[in-house]
């Protein structure tokens, strides 16, 4: 990270960046980027950009429609060869479902 994108801009002052820097490591949510957007007259993504050069930016957690975190498919295959001790290249033709079946079977 250079020291020019953390410095003042035209589209940051000084005080902006104070602000935006106290504001979100009170409380890294979206709500607070949203607020300072709004705050500041900018837009989130502007808000998000600045955060992210500063190096102060907390990228949220994805999760599924169920609220557990994304799990990618490539490391339930990882999980099952583990689990066996072998690599099976047909693994990667499972579903998603059918792998974490088979992932609770063998561990647990």
């Amino acid at each position: 990270m250079t020291d020019v994108t953390a410095k003042s801009s035209s589209n940051y002052s000084d005080a902006d960046i104070a602000v935006i820097t106290e504001e979100y490591q009170l409380e890294p949510t979206r709500e607070t980027v949203n607020s300072l957007a709004e705050q500041l007259n900018k837009t989130e993504r502007s808000v998000i950009a600045k955060l992210s050069a500063l190096g102060i930016y907390q990228k949220t957690e994805r999760i599924t429609k169920r609220g557990e975190p994304v799990i990618m498919k490539a490391e339930l295959v990882s999980k099952v060869q583990n689990a066996i001790g072998r690599e099976l290249p047909s693994l990667n033709k499972m579903t998603k479902v059918d792998l974490q079946f088979m992932i609770e079977a063998l561990v647990g």
